[in-house]
């Protein structure tokens, strides 16, 4: 076997009841058009021979140690390994199971390892020597003081982990996170969505596929009532859930008693994302939070087409994932799901309370949780969530409608992106619309290419009044308000984007909110926030809010404009006045 060459080949699933389902391969790198000569240059950039300069710069963070043929350096579902680098023998890269498989063999000057040294998740495939030899050891403290100091060989390092990635996401690897559910359930669509957009490679399997669903659950341990069913190594998560998938991965937020950090970031959207990159980079210790996944609404985009820089465009998932791994790069921690559900300033410190009763002492917070999609206001519309009814248009939504009738509520550019992509896997699209015309509230690229578009329909001066189905979406009622009549459709899926109310409920009593629920800051605080004592003889910084040292960025922020780009420009501009408001209280 070559060394460092994928032997992956294929897809994970079995024909008709399996498939892999691991994302679009995207991974914070650059993109091809997926030719084979893209998966050639993809192979070359993550299957790099260092030379014995590199190995000699790497082995001062590190120690040398003897291996023996059979030793597991690492397995699937352990703690975060070291980052290994082969001097003498071969180590080769398991899935490991009832169908083992090789993906990858690693021979002298080769690297072991991917994404996961850089985000702190548990391996999912195990790492074994094949041929008796040395290797370079280099724990996870060590390995982060590699990458920001030594930038030639963190850039070849970095590069091959994000192809080394997009290759599990596509091959075999995908089998080592086996996920288990019904199409129709909203908490299997929760499992999925989570580990789509986190980029897990897993394999979907779903339940109304499988011949004889009690044998197949047998066999991995659980029973019908216990999907969605997760496994990961030797684990089995019954009726599982984002948070406890996200706990087994390593992904979710662990505590450490007495530690004070430098920043703690409330939310992953555009927004807390640049906060995370640019106080991370800034050298401030940094903590990113999220309640859902990282990425916000902006990561549930299937296309951004105004962002500078991406003339044709990229998705949302794309570029939240550039983001996040740029984060990550730079040391800041990425935890998701992690609800907040409170803030309070005690002892000069700002302390972040979690859903689980954890908390987190803070010299400054910044606030980017963002807005929720607001909720259609219509009878059973909570039994069909998830199952029929969508806040988010991605190829996971679009599979579970395609080649049916679907229906996107809302006037706004989401919508319009939105049915801009439906349309090109739903047999049709109705673009509900309850203003006269298109032109009042969306942008007018977005107008053309919709009137364009044969297969999207438009339907002005209509609302959603009835859902109907059994146990799934089957039909909408509409009514054209103009005259009163109403119409029942067939429809596979609703996509809602109606507008969205500030993620706020969490700070009430914590600093100063307008009526609607947005956070003021500097400018929009009441004279009563800036004359009190707590601000003493200085104005309120940028971005400041009624609490010294706690900040609010992006749709949060009462003012702020609804745009990824202007989103990004905030959270990197707060992190200045972070830095403003440090020094005062150095």
């Amino acid at each position: 076997m070559a060394d460092g060459q994928d032997v992956s080949s294929g897809s994970a699933g079995s024909a008709g009841s399996a498939g892999s389902d691991g994302g679009d391969g995207g991974d914070g790198g650059d993109g091809g058009d997926g030719t084979e000569d893209d998966h050639v240059v993809e192979q070359d950039v993550a299957w790099p021979l260092l030379d014995s300069s590199a190995v000699a710069a790497i082995a001062t963070f590190g120690s040398e140690i003897a291996v023996e043929a059979g030793e597991m350096l690492y397995r699937a579902g352990g703690e975060p390994p070291n980052f290994f680098v082969v001097i003498e023998g071969e180590v080769e890269i398991v899935r490991e199971g009832p169908d083992e498989a090789v993906l990858a063999s690693h021979g002298a000057g080769r690297f072991v390892g991917e994404l996961n040294l850089v985000t702190g998740q548990r391996p999912y495939l195990s790492a074994r020597v094949s041929q008796t030899g040395r290797v370079l050891s280099v724990e996870p403290d060590q390995f982060r003081m590699l990458m920001s100091t030594k930038p030639d060989l963190s850039d070849t390092i970095f590069r091959a982990f994000v192809a080394r990635r997009r290759l599990l996401l596509a091959g075999l690897a995908a089998g080592a996170i086996l996920l288990v559910g019904s199409r129709f359930s909203p908490e299997a669509l929760a499992l999925r969505a989570f580990a789509t957009r986190e980029r897990l490679p897993h394999q979907w399997v779903e339940i109304e596929d499988l011949d004889d669903v009690g044998a197949y659950l047998a066999d991995i341990g659980a029973q019908p009532e216990d999907v969605p069913v997760a496994v990961i190594a030797t684990v089995v998560l019954r009726r599982a859930t984002p948070g406890e998938f996200a706990a087994l991965l390593g992904l979710s937020y662990q505590p450490v008693p007495g530690s004070v950090t430098d920043l703690v970031v409330v939310g992953s959207g555009p927004a807390g994302l640049a906060a995370a990159v640019y106080g991370s980079s800034e050298g401030l210790d940094t903590i990113s939070l999220d309640a859902v996944a990282v990425g916000g609404q902006a990561g549930a985009s299937s296309r951004i087409e105004n962002y500078v820089g991406f003339p044709n465009g990229i998705s949302g998932s794309d570029l939240i994932a550039r983001a996040a791994i740029q984060a990550q790069r730079l040391g800041a921690r990425l935890n998701a799901p992690c609800e907040v559900v409170g803030l309070r300033a005690e002892r000069g410190f700002h302390v972040v309370v979690l859903a689980d009763g954890s908390e987190i002492a803070a010299r400054a917070v910044i606030i980017a949780s963002g807005a929720r999609y607001r909720r259609l206001a219509v009878a059973d519309l909570e039994r069909f969530e998830g199952a029929g009814v969508y806040y988010a248009a991605t190829e996971l939504e679009a599979r579970l409608c395609r080649g049916a009738t679907v229906a996107v509520v809302g006037g706004g550019n989401s919508a319009g992106q939105a049915a801009i992509f439906l349309s090109q896997q739903a047999g049709r699209v109705l673009l509900v619309v309850r203003r006269r015309e298109l032109v009042e509230t969306m942008s007018h690229y977005l107008i053309a290419r919709i009137e364009a578009e044969s297969r999207i329909e438009v339907l002005t001066h209509t609302e959603v009044r009835g859902l109907a189905g059994d146990g799934h979406l089957e039909a909408i009622t509409l009514e054209h308000t103009a005259t009163g009549d109403r119409e029942t459709v067939g429809c596979g899926g609703l996509f809602s984007f109606i507008g969205a109310i500030p993620a706020t409920n969490w700070l009430r009593g914590c600093v100063s909110l307008d009526r609607n629920g947005f956070v003021r800051t500097d400018r929009s605080l009441a004279d009563d926030d800036v004359n009190s004592d707590v601000f003493g003889d200085r104005d309120p910084l940028p971005f400041e809010t009624s609490q010294p040292g706690v900040f609010a960025v992006g749709d949060v922020r009462l003012g702020s404009m609804k745009r990824v780009a202007t989103a990004v420009g905030e959270g990197s501009s707060a992190v200045r006045s972070v830095h403003d408001y440090l020094a005062l209280h150095a």
